[in-house]
């Protein structure tokens, strides 16, 4: 064997994995654990990954990078199944692998789904957050590098690309002349005819511009699901968290999204038990699920990291954190079942996937005919619905 890329976290982190792997194409008896901090249970997953590794591959060469690398960098680098640690904002670097820049091999065949980095770090301040200790301040790829990018992934086959980054909206401030992302959409969408379905990760509703909002409101190869960083549905809670929108402004925005393309699908990331939340705070962020229509949320018990402001803040216990966060996901869960059940008897086009599975443009889960080949836009229409997917 030579080389493993493990992912933990995020869409940027599973990005940058294949850009490792096409890095250290050549390396031999190497495995690396491209690693995630978010929250302590990210970080315990981190350690997990590490001693499952080495007890897999006790001869190899075991690295690790990603935010825990920084984050809980003397921690890590004292576990004695590692060997070594990579600078999370030099992991993409040839020199911090000692390998050559030039002629790396493309390792995306075979994929239906190419997640194309156009942004990393943060400039923000959120007070639980402790991503900008393991990314830095924000940086913006050019127009340019994207679209070459994209260029790579679509020669590669695949049919939908995603733009990720650690503050996806974010992108283009550091960069001459201040475009916003809309105008790279916009770049994308004019340049590549052949792209069938372009989507976006996690973005800040506190950041859309005029164009973007045009374009996921009424562009046709712009996929109709929305993730938004959304965090909670409490103002006093937002407020504490250092978060710049309100309540308000979230329903607002989804409401002007549906009035012009009711279709569209929500997802949320929605934090239960940030310090100081009591069982009003909890309710509001209960209540918000169902207000927005939040069908794909991803439900975060609060994680106290240190150096947060959030971490000096007066704590809920974790058996209250706990409960709470699983009120959340069942009502999640159950705004999903009926949206799910929406879908019946509609045609869907689904981008096809490894192991009969697939997603609709709105990230409904969908279930293949046998024998659908992966790599495919195919029409469907669900007829009905088997543990929580739609079944053709």
């Amino acid at each position: 064997m030579t080389l493993e890329v493990h992912s933990l976290g995020c869409r940027l982190n599973l990005a940058e994995s294949e850009d490792l792997r096409a890095l250290l194409a050549g390396a031999d008896d190497l495995v690396v654990i491209n690693s995630c901090a978010v929250t302590s249970e990210a970080v315990r997953q981190t350690r997990q990954a590490i001693r499952r590794a080495r007890k897999a591959r006790p001869d190899a060469r075991l690295l690790v990078t990603g935010c825990a690398a920084e984050v809980e960098r003397d921690a890590l680098a004292a576990m004695p199944e590692v060997d070594g640690l990579i600078a999370n904002t030099a992991k993409l670097d040839p020199r911090a692998w000692n390998v050559p820049a030039a002629d790396r091999p493309d390792t995306r065949r075979g994929y239906t789904r190419g997640f194309v980095q156009v942004q990393n770090g943060c400039d923000h301040a959120c007070t639980f957050c402790v991503i900008p200790q393991g990314r830095g301040p924000s940086r913006s790829h050019p127009v340019a590098r994207v679209l070459d990018d994209v260029e790579v992934h679509l020669e590669a086959g695949v049919q939908e690309v995603v733009l990720t980054g650690v503050d996806l909206t974010s992108w283009g401030a550091d960069l001459p002349g201040a475009p916003r992302l809309g105008a790279l959409c916009e770049a994308i969408l004019r340049r590549f005819s052949t792209l069938k379905r372009l989507r976006l990760s996690s973005i800040d509703g506190a950041e859309i511009d005029g164009i973007l909002f045009d374009l996921v409101a009424g562009e046709a190869r712009m996929m109709p699901h929305v993730h938004l960083s959304l965090q909670h549905g409490a103002d006093l809670i937002l407020k504490r968290m250092k978060r710049r929108h309100t309540r308000a402004d979230a329903l607002d925005l989804v409401q002007r999204l549906r009035e012009r393309r009711p279709d569209i699908a929500i997802g949320a990331d929605i934090i239960a038990g940030f310090p100081t939340e009591d069982e009003e705070a909890h309710r509001a962020n209960l209540s918000i699920i169902e207000e927005l229509g939040v069908v794909h949320g991803h439900v975060f018990p609060y994680s106290q990291r240190p150096g947060t402001p959030a971490a000096r803040m007066p704590q809920v216990p974790h058996g209250i954190i706990r409960a709470r966060a699983a009120e959340l996901r069942a009502k999640v869960a159950q705004v999903r079942a009926s949206w799910l059940a929406a879908h019946l008897g509609k045609p869907l086009w689904v981008l096809t996937e490894r192991g009969g599975t697939g997603h609709a443009a709105d990230f409904a889960p969908v279930r293949l005919p046998p024998g659908t080949p992966p790599g495919a836009l195919v029409e469907i229409v669900p007829v009905r619905i088997v543990e929580g997917m739609l079944e053709a």
